[in-house]
This record gives C-alpha cells, sequence and structure tokens, in this order.
C-alpha cells in the first residue's frame, strides 16, 4: 500500500508539473488524489538507521515532482478551493518528512503565508471546507513547523499568525481545535519569546477582557498561563517601567497597564511578584490621577476572591488604607468605592475588618460632602448585601448622616437606610432574621427629621408618605409592622414621640377639616351665602397648610369644589370612616383607578385619598397590640411597656380606632398590671368615642381610684368624667364620700389624696361638700406629724421620709383645689393656702414646731415652690411679693437636687406657657454660685425664654387683634430681679469696699442683661435686641424713681442696683447709648413699687466704683485683648460673620449716626429733654467719636394718642394697679445726669466731619472723608497723624499712629494704641484722621419732637412726654461762615435706609442754635406723602 502511494504521489507530482494550463477541474481532481495519497503515507518508524535513511531517501524521491509542482506554480494560484488542497499536501508533506522541511528555505515563506491565508477562514465554521482547515491546522500543530518561521527570519509571519488566531477564535470552536491554535502559538513563544508578540497577546487580554469574557480573552489567558516563565522578564520589566516613570515607555499599552496588571494578575500572579509592591509608589505619588488609578487597581485587587492579596502584600494594604483619608477628595471617593467588593471578598477577614472600622467610618465623617454622600451608599449598599454580618456600628455612624449638616448627604442618607431598612423588615418577616436595636435605629432617625427646618422634604407633611408607604415593604402585613412599631417605641425618647405625634395630629387636624368641608358642602348645597364661601375659603385655607406645597394645594381644593361629580367626594367621606387599613385601601384603589391618570388633578387627588385614609395606622393595629399584650408574647416588661405607649400614642390622635376592642382592653385592665396606668389613660381618652357604659367600667376604675397607684388613679377620675355625661356630678358626689371614708380609715393615703384632687379639679361642688373633712384630715393628720416619727421610713425613690412624702401629697390635693378644669373657678378663700405655703417656703414645713429633718424641710420648699408655680396660673394677683420672692429663692437653696428640680420644672412650664414670665428671673439666680452642669442649663433655659419670649411679645405687640405690652418682654422680668437682689439678706454692706463683692452679688443681674442684648440668643434679630436695650434703659430709670412698697428701707438698694445694671448696660452698648434713649414713661408693678415722694439721694457708690464692680465681673469671661486676633484679619472667613454679629450686638438698627461732641451745658441741657439719641463706643481702644442712632420718632399729637391706648391695654401682673413713673413727673438727680454727661463728654474726640455708619461707609467715601481733613493729598503728610482704622471683621475703629510710609509699595506703617504694628494700604482700607488742634468741638441734636416710639417689629408703644420746650425754640442764625461749614458737614450724611428700602426724607440744618459760640445743628425730618 506504501509502495503504491508512493508512486501514485510521485505521478500525480509529474502531471501536475506538465499541466501547464490545465483546467480547474483536473487541478482538483489531481491534488485529492495527491492528498488522499499522502494522508495514506506513515512517516519512517523504522528502529534500524540504514533502513530509515532509506525510507527518508525514497520520500523525498516520491514528493520531489510534487513539491516542485506546489513550490513553482500552485502556490500562486488564485482559486481557494486550489489553495485549500495545496495547502493540504504541504500540510502532509510536511508530516511525512518531518523533522527535515521538505521545502527549500527560499520558497517556505510563501508556503507559510498560503498555511496562514488558510487559517484566516477558520471563523467560517458553516462552511463546507471548515474540516479541511482544521486538519491543516493539526496537521501543523503537531509537526511544530510553524517555528520554522523563526529559523527563516519570517517575524511578520509570525506577528501574522499570532493576530489571525486571535481574530478567528470562536466561543463555538471544538476545544480540540482551540488546543492546537494554544499548541502552535506555545511553540513558537518557548522557542523565541519577543515584546512584540507580548503586545499582541496583552492587547488582546485588556481590549476584550472588559465586559464577558470572549474567546480571544480566553486564548491570551491561556496562552499566558502556558508560556508564563518565558513572558515574565518582558510582562515584569513592562510594567515596572510603567509604574516607575510611564512617561519614558514608548509603547502604546502604556495606558493601560493598570488593566494589564489586574488581568495577568487573575491568570498568573506568580508572574507579578516582583510587580506588584511597586504599586506603592503610585499610592504615595502627588498625581492625583496616578492615585486614582492606583487605589482602584489595588482595590480590585484586593477583592478578589481567594486570594488573600491583602495580607501578602501586607505594606501595600497599610498604603491603601492610607488613602481613604487622603487629601484630595477623588482619592478618597474612589477609595471607597473599593470597600464593598473588598469586603464581600472576605467579609470575617483581619483586613475587611480594618477597612471598615479605620476607613470606611471615619470616612461617614469626613469634612467634604462628597465623601461623605458615597460612605452613606458604600455602607448601606455593604449592609443590604450582607445584613445579618454588617457590624452594628457602621449602621449606626450612617444613620447619624440623617443629621449632616448638608442636605444633600442627609437625602441621599435617608433614601438609601430606607432601602436598608426594608430588607431587614423582610428578613425578619421571613424568619432570617431577629428585630435588632441597630436597625430600629434608622426609622428613629428618620423621625427626628421632622425637625429639619432646611429641608421641605423632611418636613411633617412629607413624612406621613414616608410612615405609610416608603418605610415598610409594600407586603408587609400589619402584624408584623406592628412587632416594629412596638420595638420602635421602647427606643423612642420623647424627641420622637413629639416627632410621630406632630405627624399623626396634622394627618387628625385635615381628617376633621376635610369631614368639616364636607358637611358644608352639603348645606350649601341647600343655602349658599357669602359666609358660607368664607368658612369653605377658610377650610381650604387650614387645609393646604398640610401639604408640602401649601399655594398650590389651595388652588387644588378650589378646584376640587367646583367638581360636579359626586362621586369623588363620596370616596373621600368613605375614606375618612374607614378604619381599616385593608379596606381603607381598597377603596383609595378603586377611587383612583376611577379618577384616572389621566386627569388633571390625579396628583392632587392621589396625595388628598392618602392624607384622608387611615394607612399608617388602623384599628387592625391596635388589635394587634392588645393581642399581643394579652398573650404575654414579649416576655419581657420593656416590649409591654412599649407596646402601652405605641397604643396610647395612636388612641391619643385616632381614639375612634379603639372601637370593636373594647372588651379586650377591659379585660386588660381587670388583670391590674403595672401597665395599668398607660391603659386606663388609653380608655379616658377614646372614651366618647367607643360603645362603653360608665356602669360597666366604673365599678373597676372605682377600684383603682382606692387602691391603684396615683398616676393610675389620676387617669381613672379623668376616665369617670369622660364617660360622666348628664350622670357626672352624681358619680363624683358618690366617689368623693368613699375616698373620704378610705382616707379616715388609712387605706393607701397616697392614692386617696390623688384621687380627691383630681376629683375637685372635675367636680367643684362633689368636693365642696367633702372639702372641710379633707382639709382637716390633711392638716392634722399629715401636715402635723413630726418628720422624727419616721425617721427610718426613707422612701427610695425620693430621697425623703414616708411622712414628708405624705405632705407633699397633701399639699398637691390642697393645691388642685384651686385648679378646677374645665375654666371653673373655685369659690374659695385661698389666702390660708398661700400662707401654709409661705411657711413652707421659710420654714420647710406647714406650721411652727414641727421637727423635721434638713432633707425634708428641701424637699417640702422645692414643693411649695412647684405649688405656688402651679397657682399662679390662675391665682397670681393673690401671690405676694413676699411669697414671689421666697419661691424663686429655691433656686438658691442649698440642696443642689431641689435647685435642679425647681428650675428644670420652671423652665417646662414657661415653655408651655402656663406660668407668668416674672418668675423667668430665677434663671438668672441660677447662673451663679452653682454648679457648672446647673449653671449651663440655667443659662440654656434662659437664652431659650428670651428667644421664644421675646418674638412672640413682637408678634402680639404687632397684631391688631390682641395688642401688646411692655411686660410681655423677656426685658421686663429685670425689675422683678432687681427687687428680688434688693431684699436678698446677703447684700452687701455700703461700707464693703470690696468691688469682688458686689461683682459676685450682681452677677446675676449681670448675666441675665448680658443674655437679653445679645443678639446670637435671638439669630441676630437686632430689632429684638435694640428693644431690650431701651426697654432695660427705661426700667433703670424708673427704678431709680420709684421706692418699694414692701420696706422703703430697701429703696437706696433698689437704686443702687439700677445703677449698676445701668452702668454694665453702658459696658456692653457699643452705641453708647444713655438713658436719654429710652422711652420716658415705664409701668411698674404696683405691689412691688410706687413713685418715689421724696428727694433722691446721692448714691453711696461713686462711678469710679461702679465701673470697678462692672469691669470686675466682665474680666473673669472674657480674654485678654492680646489673645485676640490683629484686628480681627487673621480670623477664618467662617469665623467673620459671627464676629460681626457679636460686636454688632447693641447696633440700633434702621438709624442715622452722627459724629459729635459737645459741652457739659448742653449735655446737661439735653439730657433733660426727650431725646432719643445714641452714641458707639469703639472696642480694644478708647473712643475716638460717638454714633449717635435716631430712633423712629412721631409727631407728639399721635405719640400721646398711641401712648394713651397702650396704657389702657396694658395688663396688671402681680399688681391691682400700675404705677406710672415718668421723667417729667420727677427729676433724677443733678448729679447724677452731670456723671452721665461728663461720661459722655469724656467718649467724644473733636471732630468737624460727620461720617456714616462704618458697615455702609464705602472705601471711596471714606477716603474723601479723609480728603476733607487734609490740606493735600500727599501721603507723605499722614506721617505722625492720629487716625482711625475700621476692622473689616468686627467693624470697629482702632486708633493708631501712622509712623512711616513706603512711597515704592504705597503702604503706610501704623502703630495701634495696643501696641500692635501693621503695614497697610490705606487707600484700600476705611480710616478717619484724628486731629485734636485743628478741629472744633460740635453737637448734632436730633430734635423733632418729645414723643417716643420703640422701633416697630418691637415695642411699638409711643409713650407721650412733657418737656414740650424743645418744639418752641426761638429759631437762631449763625453767620455765614459757620452755616457754609455746617452745610458741608451734613452734605455728607448718607440717606437713611430701613429694612432694605430707602426713606424718603429731607436732612438738612434748619434750625441753628448759638450755644458758648459754637454751631449745634437740628435736623428735621420731613416725611413725604
Amino acid at each position: 500500500m506504501a509502495e503504491s502511494a508512493f508512486q501514485l504521489v510521485s505521478e500525480i507530482g509529474t502531471q501536475l508539473g506538465r499541466q501547464t494550463r490545465s483546467g480547474k477541474d483536473s487541478l482538483l481532481k489531481l491534488l485529492k488524489q495527491a492528498a488522499n495519497a499522502l494522508s495514506e503515507i506513515e512517516q519512517p518508524s523504522t528502529s534500524e538507521a540504514a533502513r530509515k535513511l532509506e525510507a527518508i531517501k525514497n520520500l523525498e524521491v516520491s514528493t520531489k515532482p510534487l513539491r516542485k509542482a506546489i513550490v513553482h506554480g500552485l502556490l500562486q494560484h488564485k482559486d481557494k478551493e486550489v489553495r485549500l488542497l495545496v495547502a493540504i499536501c504541504i500540510s502532509e508533506i510536511f508530516r511525512v518528512m518531518a523533522p527535515e522541511p521538505p521545502f527549500e528555505d527560499k520558497y517556505l515563506r510563501d508556503i507559510f503565508k498560503l498555511i496562514v491565508s488558510i487559517f484566516a477562514e477558520l471563523a467560517d465554521t458553516a462552511s463546507p471546507h471548515f474540516s479541511r482547515r482544521v486538519k491543516i491546522l493539526e496537521t501543523i500543530a503537531r509537526c511544530k513547523c510553524c517555528v520554522i518561521m523563526l529559523d527563516i527570519d519570517c517575524n511578520d509571519l509570525v506577528l501574522e499568525t499570532f493576530n489571525t488566531f486571535f481574530s478567528v477564535v470562536r466561543e463555538n470552536h471544538q476545544r480540540s481545535l482551540i488546543n492546537h491554535i494554544i499548541s502552535i502559538m506555545t511553540h513558537i513563544i518557548n522557542e523565541e519569546a519577543s515584546q512584540t508578540l507580548l503586545d499582541v497577546i496583552l492587547r488582546k487580554l485588556v481590549k476584550d477582557g472588559k465586559g464577558a469574557p470572549c474567546a480571544s480573552y480566553q486564548l491570551a489567558v491561556s496562552i499566558i498561563q502556558n508560556c508564563a516563565e518565558k513572558l515574565e522578564p518582558f510582562i515584569c520589566g513592562f510594567l515596572t517601567n510603567c509604574i516607575l516613570d510611564r512617561d519614558a515607555v514608548e509603547n502604546e499599552l502604556k495606558e493601560f497597564y493598570h488593566e494589564i496588571i489586574f488581568q495577568i494578575f487573575q491568570c498568573a500572579p506568580q508572574m507579578l511578584l516582583a510587580v506588584i509592591p511597586n504599586l506603592t509608589h503610585e499610592l504615595l505619588t502627588d498625581q492625583v490621577d496616578v492615585r486614582i488609578k492606583a487605589v482602584n487597581l489595588v482595590g480590585k485587587l484586593f477583592a478578589l476572591p481567594k486570594r488573600h492579596v491583602a495580607q501578602h502584600y501586607r505594606d501595600l494594604f497599610l498604603e491603601f488604607l492610607k488613602r481613604f483619608s487622603d487629601k484630595s477628595v477623588e482619592v478618597r471617593v474612589s477609595a471607597l468605592q473599593c470597600v464593598k467588593a473588598f469586603y464581600m471578598a472576605s467579609p470575617f477577614g483581619t483586613e475587611s475588618h480594618e477597612v471598615i472600622t479605620a476607613a470606611l467610618e471615619d470616612r461617614l465623617l469626613d469634612f467634604d460632602d462628597k465623601v461623605r454622600t458615597q460612605a452613606v451608599i458604600v455602607a448601606c449598599d455593604l449592609a443590604r448585601s450582607n445584613l445579618k454580618f454588617v457590624p452594628p456600628k457602621l449602621i449606626s455612624q450612617t444613620s447619624e448622616r440623617l443629621r449632616d449638616k448638608k442636605i444633600i448627604v442627609r437625602k441621599k442618607a435617608f433614601h438609601k437606610l430606607i432601602e436598608v431598612y426594608r430588607d431587614y423588615c423582610n428578613k425578619c418577616s421571613e424568619g432570617h432574621m431577629t428585630i435588632s436595636d441597630h436597625f430600629e435605629q434608622i426609622p428613629c432617625k428618620i423621625l427626628m427629621l421632622c425637625f429639619d427646618k432646611d429641608c421641605k422634604e423632611f418636613r411633617s407633611q412629607n413624612m406621613e408618605l414616608v410612615l405609610a408607604e416608603d418605610l415598610f415593604p409594600v407586603l408587609l402585613s400589619v402584624a408584623e409592622r406592628t412587632r416594629h412599631w412596638i420595638h420602635l417605641f421602647s427606643l423612642f425618647t420623647p424627641l420622637h414621640v413629639k416627632a410621630l405625634n406632630s405627624v399623626l395630629s396634622q394627618k387628625r387636624r385635615l381628617q376633621k377639616e376635610m369631614q368639616s368641608y364636607l358637611a358644608l358642602r352639603e348645606k350649601e348645597k341647600e343655602t349658599s351665602s357669602e359666609e358660607m364661601q368664607k368658612r369653605i375659603k377658610t377650610s381650604f385655607m387650614k387645609m393646604a397648610a398640610l401639604f408640602p406645597d401649601p399655594s398650590k394645594a389651595e388652588d387644588s381644593f378650589h378646584k376640587l369644589n367646583q367638581m360636579k361629580d359626586n362621586n369623588v367626594f363620596n370616596s373621600l367621606a368613605l375614606l375618612l370612616d374607614e378604619l381599616k387599613i385593608a379596606d381603607a385601601q381598597t377603596i383609595r384603589d378603586k377611587f383612583l383607578k376611577t379618577v384616572g391618570d389621566r386627569h388633571p388633578h390625579f396628583e392632587f387627588l392621589s396625595s388628598l385619598s392618602s392624607k384622608c385614609s387611615h394607612n399608617i395606622f388602623g384599628s387592625e393595629h391596635i388589635q394587634c397590640i392588645l393581642e399581643h399584650l394579652s398573650d404575654n408574647r414579649y416576655g419581657t416588661k420593656l416590649l409591654e411597656a412599649s407596646s402601652a405607649k405605641l397604643l396610647l400614642a395612636i388612641i391619643s390622635i385616632f381614639p375612634s380606632l379603639l372601637r370593636g376592642s373594647e372588651a379586650q382592653l377591659r379585660m386588660l385592665i381587670e388583670e391590674n398590671r403595672k401597665i395599668n396606668d398607660k391603659l386606663i389613660e388609653v380608655l379616658a381618652k377614646a372614651a366618647p368615642h367607643i360603645s362603653v357604659k360608665l356602669s360597666d367600667i366604673y365599678p373597676i376604675l372605682e377600684r383603682v381610684c382606692r387602691e391603684g397607684s396615683r398616676i393610675e388613679a389620676k387617669f381613672s377620675v379623668a376616665a369617670i368624667a369622660a364617660f360622666g355625661g348628664v350622670s357626672e356630678q352624681f358619680i363624683f358626689s358618690k366617689l368623693c364620700k368613699d375616698l373620704v371614708v378610705s382616707l379616715h380609715a388609712g387605706q393607701n393615703i397616697p392614692t386617696v389624696l390623688q384621687s380627691l384632687g383630681c376629683v375637685a379639679q372635675y367636680s367643684v361642688s362633689a368636693f365642696e361638700a367633702q372639702d372641710g373633712e379633707i382639709t382637716s384630715y390633711i392638716y392634722e393628720k399629715i401636715f402635723r406629724v413630726d418628720s422624727s416619727d419616721n425617721i427610718n421610713s426613707y422612701n427610695d425613690a425620693s430621697g425623703c421620709t414616708s411622712s414628708c412624702k405624705l405632705k407633699i401629697y397633701g399639699l398637691k390635693t390642697l393645691v388642685k383645689r384651686f385648679l378646677p378644669h374645665r375654666g371653673t373657678h373655685a369659690r374659695r378663700q385661698i389666702d390660708e393656702l398661700l400662707d401654709i405655703l409661705s411657711n413652707m417656703l421659710q420654714k420647710g414645713d406647714a406650721f411652727d414646731g414641727i421637727i423635721t429633718c434638713e432633707n425634708d424641710k428641701a424637699h417640702m420648699r422645692l414643693a411649695a415652690a412647684k405649688s405656688v408655680l402651679q397657682l399662679s396660673r390662675r391665682w397670681d394677683l393673690h401671690i405676694s411679693p413676699e411669697i414671689f420672692r421666697f419661691t424663686i429663692l429655691v433656686a438658691k437653696d442649698s440642696s443642689l437636687f431641689v435647685r435642679r428640680l425647681f428650675l428644670d420644672k420652671m423652665h417646662k412650664l414657661l415653655k408651655e406657657h402656663v406660668i407668668p414670665s416674672r418668675y423667668a428671673c430665677a434663671f438668672a439666680l441660677g447662673t451663679s454660685d452653682c454648679p457648672k452642669d446647673l449653671q449651663d442649663d440655667s443659662f440654656k433655659y434662659m437664652a431659650e425664654f428670651i428667644k421664644e419670649y421675646s418674638r412672640e411679645a413682637r408678634i402680639r405687640q404687632s397684631s391688631s387683634v390682641q395688642g401688646g405690652a411692655i411686660t410681655d418682654y423677656p426685658a421686663y422680668i429685670v425689675v422683678f430681679l432687681i427687687y428680688f437682689l434688693a431684699h436678698d439678706t446677703g447684700f452687701p454692706s455700703e461700707n464693703c469696699p470690696e468691688e469682688e463683692i458686689y461683682a459676685q452679688f450682681c452677677s446675676p443681674l449681670f448675666n441675665l442683661l448680658e443674655a437679653l442684648v445679645n443678639a446670637t440668643v435671638v439669630d441676630g434679630d437686632m430689632d429684638l435686641v435694640n428693644d431690650a436695650l431701651l426697654l432695660l434703659l427705661s426700667i433703670f430709670r424708673a427704678i431709680k424713681k420709684a421706692e418699694d412698697v414692701v420696706d422703703a428701707r430697701n429703696t437706696p438698694r433698689l437704686h443702687i442696683i439700677a445703677d449698676f445694671g445701668f452702668s454694665f448696660l453702658k459696658s456692653l452698648n457699643h452705641n453708647d447709648a444713655s438713658s436719654a434713649h429710652a422711652p420716658a414713661l415705664i409701668l411698674l408693678p404696683s405691689s412691688f413699687f410706687r413713685a418715689y415722694s421724696g428727694c433722691l439721694n446721692q448714691s453711696p457708690f461713686n462711678d469710679c466704683f461702679i465701673k470697678k464692680v462692672v469691669q470686675m465681673f466682665k474680666s473673669r469671661l472674657s480674654l485678654p485683648i492680646t489673645a485676640l486676633p490683629k484686628r480681627g484679619r487673621k480670623c477664618q472667613e467662617d469665623n467673620t460673620k459671627l464676629a460681626i454679629i457679636e460686636s454688632n450686638t447693641l447696633y440700633l438698627a434702621s438709624s442715622e449716626k452722627v459724629d459729635l461732641s459737645t459741652t457739659e451745658v448742653e449735655t446737661r441741657k439735653n439730657m433733660r429733654q426727650d431725646i432719643t439719641v445714641g452714641h458707639r463706643q469703639k472696642q480694644g481702644v478708647s473712643s475716638e467719636s460717638v454714633r449717635l442712632r435716631e430712633c423712629s420718632i412721631n409727631h407728639q399729637h399721635s405719640a400721646s394718642k398711641k401712648s394713651k391706648r397702650v396704657l389702657e391695654k396694658e395688663p396688671l401682673s402681680s399688681c391691682d394697679s400700675v404705677t406710672r413713673l415718668s421723667l417729667a413727673e420727677s427729676h433724677i438727680s443733678v448729679q447724677t445726669l452731670e456723671r452721665d454727661a461728663l461720661s459722655l463728654k469724656e467718649n467724644v474726640r473733636a471732630s468737624s466731619n460727620v461720617v456714616s455708619d462704618p458697615p455702609k461707609y464705602s472705601k471711596a467715601e471714606a477716603k474723601d472723608t479723609c480728603s476733607l481733613n487734609e490740606s493735600n493729598n500727599k501721603s507723605e503728610t499722614l506721617i505722625g497723624q492720629r487716625i482711625k482704622v475700621l476692622s473689616p471683621i468686627d467693624r470697629c475703629f482702632y486708633s493708631a499712629v501712622v509712623d512711616g510710609y513706603n512711597s515704592q509699595n504705597n503702604t503706610h506703617k501704623i502703630t495701634y494704641d495696643s501696641g500692635e504694628v501693621e503695614v497697610l494700604s490705606l487707600e484700600s482700607e476705611s480710616w478717619e484722621t484724628i486731629s485734636n488742634s485743628l478741629l472744633v468741638e460740635r453737637e448734632v441734636v436730633l430734635a423733632e419732637s418729645n414723643s417716643f416710639q420703640l422701633q416697630h417689629r418691637g415695642l411699638k408703644g409711643t409713650i407721650g412726654t412733657s418737656g414740650g420746650a424743645a418744639a418752641t425754640q426761638q429759631q437762631k442764625v449763625l453767620p455765614s461762615e459757620e452755616c457754609g461749614k455746617l452745610s458741608n458737614r451734613t452734605d455728607l450724611l448718607p440717606a437713611k435706609v430701613k429694612r432694605g428700602r430707602k426713606a424718603s426724607k429731607d436732612t438738612s440744618a434748619s434750625e441753628v442754635i448759638n450755644l458758648h459760640e459754637d454751631a449745634v445743628a437740628k435736623r428735621t425730618r420731613r416725611k413725604k406723602i
């Protein structure tokens, strides 16, 4: 057979050599025969060399004709089939003659080109010739003949072969075919690897590695794995050069070297052992883009599963951790984006823990909002991917970002945490997780967003939708939701409850208002009137306010009202009545489907229907809560208590939801659980809305009133009152008698006393029938018992004896008699009770001769003080100054425990506006001589009081309906604080020369004054500060003209304290406002003060001593001047605004300012007139000029009329009448006025130019002003001059001397009075010159009328004054020169701007009086109408 195949191949070769122009068919036939014959020939396999050599020689002879025919013609044939058969023959010849090349070198290039072209057709798997091509590939691979291309230097063909293989390989190719390709490529690389071939492989590795791996990518991976040893030097060299100096690498692949590293590391990580450590270099480079790419690469390497890269390359990991705190925001963000994959690769690894704790948690507190946002996203995605094992601390810290200062971070945290909580709820419902506090904190924090005033998305109007539709998964059952709500309430603080109540209350208000509107609509059909339309419009306004966009909602309501389709309103009515969530949802879905999403008001109707339906809590929730309580499923008292709290919170807003569950609630109450107080309160809240008869429930409630706890008794009486109806009087009379019997029997006295007190509040007549007997029992059996009888029976909770506790309970019962509910006024005499309270406040017990320990006395004083506060709600006019003083004195009680409880209680009552504001002066007492924490709380309480009450007083003042009074303002409590201090037994002796003692004694007053005129307390509202300032000045002036009603001997003390207060106020007042600013009339309570009938004596202390006392106090609080930045220039930009506010704390807003100086005579004269002026002190250096501000001045006639109206409306506080003290009715001593005038003059520097307020002063205007004071514009002439430079931070002028001038850079050397030196360009500064020798002292007096009015938005009551001489003064004329000078000065006055609007008025020197040869200009105001 072999011999015949040899012969056939030889013959065919001869024939092919002879046929020069043969046809295609005959050629194909011959080539097929040749290929078949060659396939039958095997390689010589004999082991004998001689025989093998003979066999090879026979092969050469037999194939020679065919080989000759191939190289001399067939290689150049153009037909594909011919070329294919030729290639087959060639491959077979290579096979049978291997390992020697069967062709000469000069022909091999063309031969391999033919073979490569055949390989290029391998992609066409559908071709009928595909199998033949595969056969060629197989033969070539087995013979390894492609390496011959390297021997003949056909590198281009080798490169083409590689590119061809990468281009034709397909996923559907058989594995054997791919193995043949790999074999060929591997043999070539193992024979001779090169950078060129590597580039071809890497290019496919990078480009085809993106997305789903393709066949070419897999081929490249296989080649790298098979040839790792040969390719490693080339790969390592290339990648190392790219890392260390990429710009020097001349290879286009250098742009993708990070991806190359990642891809190679996945398939052959051992190749990169020398490369990976070099990535540390890139993490440390200064180029941000390189660090970002390095972080992304390293992050992906660390995230490779089961590779533990971070462990093997520890140094690289540590440097990677540092990139989380990189100085570049983009780098930190990139690092965060790697966290999730890193953690998921090894969630329990040490390195993953380090990434979470040392990196991610820290980035949640990053100073850049982009980084914090990314950290929130990563943390939440991480949590969702592994809820069971995510660190709890991470969840807690992520939820804290809901309080982030940036809205964008809060929003992102909100949406991402909602997703986390939903997944958590699903896991809990499926049983894969148990309820966890860390995840339940998420809705707690979300609820707190209700207090976010910056973002509309978080307001209560939107939070309703969150709780109803977004918080829980849609398919989560009501039972599961109830479980979560119960656990939530175990974590709730009062603020959380308040937020939830806010959301639910708004929903309930809308439902009620909607029900009212639907009723009005029905009535309107019958009788339409204008009044009906007004009521409907008002209803729309109320409901619209509960939507995120009120104006849009109100417009939609009006359009809804015009709709004629009654089905819409019927559906809304059904929603309002339906109490079950599931049924309500069905009704709503049907309603919206009927309306259709193409309806123009579909969005509004969808929102309205949601608000009308019970979609947050329904009757199903109530049933679930009661079932949980009945079954005792929790096993913990905490969750049982939270269930009761949740039930109470729901029923308080939606009492009708209890319908259908009355029997279950009654059974729970009968079981007498520890949560009975909450359950009974629930019953009391829902009583009018449920179908329960009082006769059925009364026995239980009556038993609780006698045998239960005090809190249970309180709510039981409330429940009886709620159920009572027409039989209430009879029931309470019976209950009261039964309680009196129990009282005499000594059965559970604390609870019986509580029940009696509550009965007294609900039914005055029922209690009055037993009043004498109850009161007598309390006096004789409780108050007159010595605590020594029960000295060993201490109550652990309260810290006092049982008898003391009983006395307190008895006192509460007596107090409640005078505080009935429902607006009924008790017809009793309160004097006896007030006497008891007075005795308790002073001696710690109700009667004299009772032996009581000091601890009990402290508790009794506290109880008495609280009782006075409670009684002040209705009986404030009956509370004497003495009782008031003793009550306030509790703030300085010897027991710190008592102080704390008293101040906390008073803060609560003032916040609820249930007691008179005068009691707030106790906060001032708490700011001194107390522990640090108590002082801090006192300052906080005082600031909250001032802020809230100031704004409310302004609202009342501006209201045309309510009106307002001076006593509404927080500053008025200074009246009562001064009275208290004057009666203080610790008042220093007049002979005491110690400034420190007086500074300590007056510190409560000083602290209060400082808070009242501190703009930061009222959020920078300067109108409120100015109002407080003027009112305080009026108060001090009025007290100086008043005397003590209770004890006239204390009058000098009142005046001394007023002097201290006035001096302290002046030390704070940047405008140097004197008493001449203040209103001429102030109202003082007649039960405390009366007008002084005699002549006032001079103060025992001179101005110097008073100033030293003030300075002594301020020195404790102030920093040294050297600690402040130089003119504030080096302050940070974000502190600039605060510094300006603080320095402008006492500016009188909306006023003009005039530089002035005055003579002593003129000052004394003008101080006697009612001229509203003010001047400003400069801080840090002595004042060089005084800025006067002009309060709003009306004509005398209108002022007197308004003053009369205010006096008629002025309410009485702690007095039966009002003492009116005005400047016209009594005179301040001449000495006092002279001191004020002198102090005013001392702060004045002579100046001939009038300048405007520095903050409104442009630099150009400042230069113009300066130019008026100079004879020429040469900068050298300023050397030696004294100037004032305006600080851009605190807006104050600082005095200095110009010591030098540099003409090269046009700068001056400035030496301040404080010794500090600066080099400034005065052209870019606001400054003024000071020249004492050239300027004449002048005074510009603002004199238009003698009426005063506090600024609008503040004290609006204008108070008329006498002393109209200024209005009728004779006009005098100056010489023309003086008039010209004055005219020049007044032209510099800028137009006054108030509240952003330019005032229309003329400013001129219309009246000039020549006094002591000085010109005094009076500016007048002409209003344009």
